[in-house]
């Protein structure tokens, strides 16, 4: 085993909001320099809306000190701070549907409650996934669709997620991220497209298209899909998925390469944000190494490194079965030069952790929000007391060896937590 977790490297941490969980684009700054007066949310729903917790001062967030110290006493000494669009920078949104066909609600829970804040103005938002619901509201009037009552467990559409594509080379760089378009899933209340009702959601995708479609005046709807969800749960997605209109495959482009997403898949939300943490990633990732990458999603961290550091082998674990056609696809992109093993296995990243970590040069953990599991903890800790036994016992070999002081060498890896 060549991995030693004597230390740890991160690349760069971004904490904007509860919303934000990428990496930032922009120049990094100190993180004890006092960021500019123009630096508040000035979102109008913020006082309702559960979705952001801070408000103020957004370069330069309240858990920032606290990081600095706790990677400092880690002796983690480039840890860096960078501030990224303090708005429009969401490109990827969950919203409940409900009120009533002539006064929908498009919006998250207030917090403590399931009573839905309409926030058609979020700030947060990328400027298409606002006006994308805008488009909705006007086909839930006109076409008396009925929003979702969770009490009765009645109604017609449930949820909507959008997710905006900046890949367009068709227009100028610059222009892209601002003129993004979006994958439209609606979560609509029936078992499948054989169910009564699938009249009105066709009527509805059809309306959405026709006003929002390549067609339009203004071109802001990349593909519709639906999602089939019945259940009494809090679940937002069921397991059955159909694409209605426009392109089929999502692409962007992140850490170096193309990228396909599906719907039911995970990708983060704040798209130029993660980009930049994957290229300063990158840095930290040894020519030639091996990588595991757990939680891996559709293996975007770990497909970049494998074409930017030239990777032999890279191995994603991911819970999500679902993650596994969207890997494909991006496998299917990569340049015909890449001279690298990588694997995609459908696995609980917790059961057995040294399984998957043996081998590796090193090791990348991208959690969900409830954080790393404990047996992976364990197995982290694990690696880091053999290795540094290993090494002592190396450093000790070649003293004696050589009769004089010259400092062990050893093949040393890198835990990257994102």
């Amino acid at each position: 085993m060549s991995v030693s977790l004597t230390s740890f490297a991160l690349p760069t941490t971004i904490v904007t909001s509860r919303l934000s969980v990428s990496a930032s684009p922009s120049t990094a700054t100190s993180p004890l320099l006092p960021g500019p007066s123009s630096s508040s949310l000035q979102c109008q729903h913020f006082q309702s809306c559960s979705g952001c917790s801070h408000e103020w001062d957004l370069d330069r967030p309240p858990a920032l000190e606290e990081a600095a110290k706790f990677f400092k006493d880690a002796g983690v000494s480039d840890f860096t701070f960078d501030s990224c669009r303090l708005w429009k920078w969401r490109c990827r949104a969950k919203l409940a549907v409900r009120g009533t066909s002539d006064g929908p609600l498009i919006g998250l829970y207030k917090e403590g409650t399931h009573e839905v804040v309409d926030i058609p103005l979020c700030r947060a938002h990328h400027p298409s996934i606002n006006a994308v619901v805008n488009l909705l509201k006007q086909g839930i009037v006109e076409l008396h669709i009925q929003p979702y009552d969770e009490d009765l467990r009645t109604g017609e559409l449930r949820y909507i997620q959008m997710a905006v594509t900046t890949y367009d080379t068709s227009i100028p760089a610059a222009e892209r991220y601002q003129r993004g378009k979006v994958q439209v899933a609606l979560v609509w209340n029936s078992r499948s497209e054989h169910s009564p009702g699938f009249e009105k959601l066709n009527a509805l995708s059809d309306f959405l298209w026709r006003k929002g479609g390549p067609r339009s005046g203004v071109h802001i709807i990349h593909s519709i899909w639906v999602n089939f969800q019945t259940s009494s749960n809090n679940i937002i997605f069921g397991n059955r998925w159909r694409h209605l209109l426009g392109e089929r495959d999502f692409w962007e482009r992140i850490g170096g390469i193309d990228v396909s997403l599906a719907p039911s898949s995970f990708g983060q939300a704040n798209t130029l944000a993660f980009d930049s943490l994957l290229r300063k990633l990158q840095k930290y990732v040894p020519f030639g190494s091996s990588v595991v990458d757990l939680y891996a999603g559709a293996g975007i961290i770990g497909l970049s490194v494998a074409v930017t550091r030239k990777c032999r082998a890279v191995k994603c674990i991911e819970i999500n079965k679902e993650s596994k056609i969207s890997f494909e696809q991006s496998l299917s992109r990569l340049p015909k030069t890449v001279d690298s093993s990588i694997s995609w296995h459908h696995a609980d990243a917790s059961i057995e952790p040294l399984h998957w970590l043996e081998g590796s040069d090193v090791i990348v953990v991208d959690p969900p929000r409830k954080g790393l599991d404990q047996s992976v903890i364990f197995a982290l800790q694990n690696l880091v007391s053999s290795e540094r036994k290993a090494a002592n016992a190396s450093a000790s070999s070649t003293l004696k060896a050589n009769d004089e002081k010259r400092p062990g060498f050893y093949v040393q890896g890198k835990l990257l937590f994102i």
